[in-house]
């Protein structure tokens, strides 16, 4: 049974907004739609008060009913009000406490970037805390096929608009490592996409090495990438696996708090 739809006298809720929310998650929790028999069990309604608030919400197309199955699924003003609320603002309220404890955990500079087309713009950083002090700030612009971030989020596009971007990229060479060739970034963009996990190797700094992965919404698109930067003579192997697994977990929270669900969401 679904908390929050008895005993709430005395609470101050609303009860049927209260009873409306808990027929939304059984709803939402169902990957293959849940039907009335589902909301009356799980959220312990009576059939007809059940029946009259699923069709309020599918009147309000909180919720929509498949004609066939008459099974009932998470409705389009759901999808219109969630990737609304998903903008820089939100990213920096939920990711810079998270970049707070991924400084702390690695004693490295930490950063979230999102992509307005060819750009890479940093929307969040935190400095290192060891003797080297990473110059970037929030709101600067880095490349897209150099750093670490930039490939991720080239990397979680689809094919075709990836086709497009690499092919508009001015593939600068920063050092002598970085990416000049779209074939050779073409196929970085498929290892990143494969593996979930990219890499600056000195390619933008000569003296820095990078580390990203992607930072999925409720649909499940990338719509940020989190990455570590690090002096190269720090950034040993050991320590990059070390970084990697703080920024998976980072990663994960982040992805969560967006409404990301691995279990629910297909590629």
């Amino acid at each position: 049974m679904v908390s929050g739809t008895k005993n709430k006298e005395g609470r101050g809720g609303i009860q049927s907004l209260e009873r409306a929310a808990a027929i939304l998650d059984v709803v939402a929790a169902s990957h293959e739609g849940a039907a009335l028999a589902d909301v009356t069990s799980q959220t312990g309604l009576h059939t007809s008060t059940a029946f009259h608030l699923l069709k309020t919400l599918t009147d309000l197309n909180l919720i929509s009913q498949d004609e066939d199955t008459r099974r009932y699924h998470v409705g389009s003003r759901v999808f219109t009000l969630a990737a609304g609320a998903l903008d820089d603002n939100l990213l920096l309220r939920l990711g810079q406490p998270i970049l707070n404890r991924l400084s702390e955990m690695t004693g490295e500079s930490a950063h979230l970037a999102v992509r307005s087309r060819l750009d890479i713009v940093l929307v969040a950083r935190t400095a290192a805390s060891g003797m080297l002090q990473m110059s970037e700030r929030a709101g600067l612009v880095r490349p897209a096929h150099a750093t670490a971030i930039g490939k991720v989020l080239l990397a979680h596009v689809q094919p075709e608009e990836q086709t497009r971007l690499v092919d508009e990229l001015d593939l600068r060479a920063f050092t002598p490592q970085t990416i000049t060739r779209k074939a050779k970034l073409r196929t970085e963009l498929e290892t990143v996409r494969r593996t979930g996990v990219a890499h600056d190797r000195c390619e933008f700094d000569g003296e820095v090495r990078c580390v990203a992965l992607p930072v999925f919404d409720f649909a499940g698109r990338c719509v940020a990438a989190i990455g570590i930067s690090g002096p190269v003579w720090r950034m040993s192997e050991a320590k990059l696996k070390e970084v990697t697994d703080a920024l998976a977990a980072a990663s994960s929270e982040l992805s969560t708090a967006l409404g990301y669900s691995a279990a629910s969401v297909a590629e």
